[in-house]
């Protein structure tokens, strides 16, 4: 037997954690492009006083209803026309961008808080208090989310402000159930036995110990909860429910161009192209973050 072959054979060294989650992560072509597209609409909302060729409600009523650039009639000042009382398109999807990001964002930092803080609770102390809070979710989600947010912002009275709070309690209950049934499983795990065992106080054992481990499903189910949250901000926007005139609000300037649907094509697509495309993407971010999450999911 020849030396060569008694030689130990050294193991591959770990991969690290980022460089593994983005092995996985990058795997997902849909994963990517909707990374992508966030990071552009991103800059774009960052950015859009100096990107934007105009005010975003500075009117002209010289020049209203006027097509995109490339239709007959068209002007290169106004790339994707203008609306009905002269307000470039362009200007107002990239103002509208920050106002779907910060609604989008909020919303879920607002629920992820609160269900987080209300899981870790009903998982970890159990009995009539998880009974009670398991039963207040299950009633919100009994009721139809959009027609549930028109109720709460009806009672409120129409604004952004409002509706960001109505869309939050909408999608609480998904927060605080993905919390609880996390905290159920982790709580039997060996670690939490031994911290408990070493004394580790309840607050400790529900934020330090418990709650690090339930991380995953929650920025899965944020990442997709943006999503949720422009799309019913722009539904109650449309009903005049949300942001109100004159915001660049990419719903209200659908309700906004209602009346010439017709006549000015433009001003109904590319508001509604930037809501399809903007939920699109972080739809996509979604099902890549839950592939490169899920153990179970990796090849």
């Amino acid at each position: 037997m020849s030396a060569a072959s008694l030689t130990p054979v050294t193991p591959p060294a770990p991969m690290h954690p980022l460089r593994e989650f983005w092995t996985y992560f990058s795997a997902n072509r849909g994963a990517v492009m909707g990374l992508i597209i966030v990071a552009v609409v991103l800059l774009v909302a960052l950015f859009a006083p100096l990107l934007a060729p105009h005010a975003p409600n500075i009117t002209n009523t010289t020049v209203f209803l006027k097509p995109p650039a490339w239709q007959s009639g068209g002007s290169s000042a106004y790339l994707l026309g203008t609306d009905a009382i002269g307000r470039d398109i362009l200007s107002r999807l990239m103002y509208g961008a920050r106002l779907s990001l910060v609604i989008g964002l909020a919303v879920v930092s607002v629920s992820v808080i609160v269900g987080t803080v209300l899981g870790l609770m009903a998982g970890f102390f159990r009995g009539i208090f998880e009974i009670a809070i398991m039963r207040m979710m299950d009633i919100i989600l009994t009721l139809p989310s959009l027609l549930l947010a028109i109720v709460i912002v009806a009672i409120l009275g129409p604004g952004l402000m409002n509706a960001m709070l109505a869309v939050s309690i909408v999608v609480l209950p998904h927060y605080v159930r993905i919390t609880r049934a996390a905290v159920i499983t982790e709580t039997s795990r060996d670690y939490v036995t031994a911290a408990r065992m070493n004394g580790a106080s309840r607050f400790r054992l529900m934020f330090s110990e418990i709650l690090p481990n339930c991380t995953a499903p929650l920025i899965v189910q944020a990442s997709l909860g943006v999503s949720t949250a422009i799309l019913d901000a722009a539904a109650l926007g449309f009903l005049g429910l949300g942001a109100q005139p004159p915001s660049p609000e990419w719903g209200t300037m659908l309700a906004d161009a209602r009346e010439f649907v017709l006549r000015a094509w433009w001003v109904v697509t590319f508001p509604g192209l930037a809501i399809l495309i903007t939920v699109l993407a972080f739809n996509l971010l979604g099902d890549g973050l839950r592939d490169a999450f899920d153990p179970k999911l990796k090849r």
